[in-house]
């Protein structure tokens, strides 16, 4: 039997309820976490979660319990789960219990490690902050994540929180020689066949590892398929001393997965019916992504915030580890502006003059600041119309506007849908466009030509294949309120 470890112990079964098993043991018993294998050929796995007496324990399937009966032998493997490490895991796809599942042969010369581990000591975690760059003009400029810390993509179903992750990979392989691992918990298995089949097509794959725990599976093996996934990274940064990028869609189905443990164990459920150990149980995971002086584990996460309710428990407790959260909203969406990404909800702890420098800590204020009255002159506009404000304010709408326009962009992942190439933009001319939006560069060009391009120079070229009418109805109504006001205070 695979990973078996120690001399045998065997035990058996009491009671089975759902995914709940009861196993007895005579001669020793089993530790918290250890793994019982039972059934032909020990294809039934359970985790032992707790020790109930002197000699039964408690545990979860992390598997269908179908032909699992009472008096049925379970044998103690001796050890908790155990997945593979090495090389030749790259351009791999695994399950929780570290199985291929790309139809290839499985993995050789790899060790077995248990997915149970301690988060890095404080003594090896790095200080130093660096920046990493995305290629994605609002992210780097309002929201700059950090190299080694952890960000969160919230939004809540459709407003392309997978898309965004996927886009990430596409733009990150390049800029790295480090290793990708996509972790998926609890999501389709059709994302996770394009992804394969995305990630082959651009040539990403041979430094990239998958690990998936299904929608359709048991909550133990959708709860522990973020600590393989996590004990595979902890591989490359401490071994092979190279950078990880671990991606994760979606973190909230890995506290709903332990939520669904928590209420098959019995346990009193805690506020919104969440389980009372969520805290607890989200920081060993959290803390185990960290950048050390060996390399470094930056995570982005995709955060499903139920009925877009950010006081949700889940997104409370998640948002407290994040070093950067990028909220995704419906509405934004529903105008066409994507990346779909609310400057003024998300936020980064990157954002500081000593980190980004002095002109991008400007420029970002600047943007948001312009965003934030824009915000406020909208049911003004709504109720009176545009023609009402002072003309310092209608300023303000323009460059608004110009500037949301600006930070859309189109992604490689979705050039099949749009039919818009995908672009990928440098900080630096990300910054240089929205600084000549700030200076009213662009008041004379229509709202049209900065949506979904790239570097601000690709507004002056579709500026040009425009016709000139154009360009004077998108803003003639701004010079004949100034004509008017001149007569006016003459």
């Amino acid at each position: 039997m695979k990973n078996k470890i120690g001399p045998a112990n065997f035990g058996t079964v009491v009671s089975v309820r759902g995914s709940v098993v009861d196993v007895r043991f005579t001669t020793r018993l089993p530790p918290i976490y250890s793994l019982l294998r039972a059934g032909r050929e020990g294809r039934i796995a359970i985790e032992v979660l707790a020790q109930l007496d002197g000699d039964r324990v408690r545990g979860i399937a992390l598997t269908p319990t179908q032909g699992l009966a009472r008096d049925m032998t379970v044998e103690d493997t001796g050890g908790p789960l155990r997945v593979p490490v090495g090389r030749s895991i790259l351009s791999r796809m695994f399950d929780v219990f570290g199985n291929t599942i790309d139809r290839r042969p499985p993995a050789t010369d790899v060790e077995w490690r248990t997915v149970h581990r301690p988060p890095p000591a404080l003594a090896r975690r790095s200080t130093k902050s660096e920046i990493f760059e995305t290629g994605i003009k609002a992210i780097d400029v309002l929201m700059p994540l950090e190299r080694g810390g952890k960000a969160g993509l919230f939004g809540g179903a459709g407003v392309g929180k997978t898309v965004l992750l996927t886009e990430m990979i596409h733009n990150m392989v390049g800029h790295q020689e480090g290793v990708s691992i996509f972790c998926g918990i609890g999501e389709r298995c059709r994302e996770g066949q394009e992804l394969y089949h995305d990630m082959k097509e651009a040539g990403v794959l041979p430094d990239m590892v998958m690990v998936f725990g299904q929608m359709n599976e048991p909550p133990g093996s959708r709860f522990r398929v973020g600590h393989a996934a996590l004990t595979m990274a902890e591989y490359f940064r401490d071994d092979e001393h190279r950078d990880v990028l671990l991606l994760i869609d979606n973190i909230f189905r890995f506290i709903q997965a332990g939520s669904e443990v928590s209420g098959l164990m019995g346990r009193m459920p805690s506020r919104l019916g969440y389980q009372p150990t969520m805290g607890t149980e989200l920081s060993g995971l959290e803390e185990r992504i960290a950048n050390t002086d060996t390399g470094a584990i930056t995570s982005i996460q995709a955060v499903y915030v139920p009925a877009d309710d950010f006081t949700d428990p889940a997104a409370v407790h998640t948002f407290s580890h994040l070093s950067a959260s990028i909220v995704l909203s419906r509405k934004r969406a529903s105008e066409g502006l994507y990346p779909a990404i609310d400057p003024l909800l998300s936020s980064s702890k990157m954002a500081t003059p000593g980190i980004v420098g002095e002109r991008h800590y400007r420029l970002a204020r600047e943007i948001r600041r312009t965003l934030a009255q824009y915000e406020d002159l909208k049911d003004i506009i709504a109720m009176l119309g545009l023609e009402q404000l002072s003309q310092h304010d209608r300023n303000i709408v323009f460059r608004a506007r110009r500037l949301e326009r600006f930070l859309t962009q189109p992604f490689i992942t979705t050039e099949q849908f749009s039919g818009i190439k995908g672009k990928v933009v440098k900080l630096k001319d990300a910054l240089d466009g929205c600084e000549r939006i700030l200076q009213d560069e662009f008041m004379d060009y229509p709202e049209s030509a900065l949506y979904m391009i790239g570097p601000i120079e690709e507004a002056m070229e579709k500026a040009k294949a425009t016709t000139p009418a154009l360009l004077q109805d998108a803003d003639g109504r701004e010079r004949e309120t100034e004509h008017g006001e001149n007569a006016h205070a003459s």
